[in-house]
């Protein structure tokens, strides 16, 4: 039995925000970036596990994705691995943001970096923060389910 590939399009998941985040509702939004930036992507050069986004003045922003310049980089200019970017959302999307962010006192977290159509996508999660007790239960529950299966795998039910 062959294990799944990864999808050929993703660059990377932030899989902290799972365990951090109860998601809610997704949106895809497009991302400012730099051509220096796009190369180092491709090389996957990003680490998206402390960034967040905020909302300023009406625009999306991300913060703290750190990527890091390939030592190719063109020699004309200064590559800033933690740049602020502009994250490219509907007029509409972005109001939807503000009101849940605003009124409802959830967290926009930046899920996954991946290509579509020769482009680079965010996937934007409206979440809301776990409680601890709610990280323990899911600790517990994803214990169990991987004991059950060694049992299941070796045959001692």
């Amino acid at each position: 039995m062959a294990k799944a590939k990864k999808s050929s399009n993703t660059i990377i998941v932030n899989k902290k925000a799972s365990h951090e985040f109860h998601f809610i509702e997704e949106f895809e939004a497009g991302i400012e970036l730099q051509g220096w930036e796009v190369k180092a992507l491709r090389a996957g050069k990003v680490n998206l596990a402390e960034s967040y986004v905020y909302i300023k003045q009406g625009e999306v922003f991300l913060t703290n994705c750190h990527i890091t310049p390939l030592s190719t980089a063109s020699t004309h200019i200064e590559p800033d691995s933690n740049r602020l970017k502009k994250l490219l959302l509907h007029k509409n999307e972005i109001d939807h943001l503000i009101g849940a962010v605003e009124r409802k006192g959830l967290t926009l977290v930046a899920r996954s970096l991946y290509w579509k159509k020769g482009k680079v996508k965010l996937k934007l999660i409206l979440a809301q923060g776990k409680k601890l007790h709610d990280k323990r239960a899911a600790s517990k529950e994803k214990d169990w389910n991987r004991q059950k299966q060694r049992i299941l795998k070796e045959g001692r039910y």
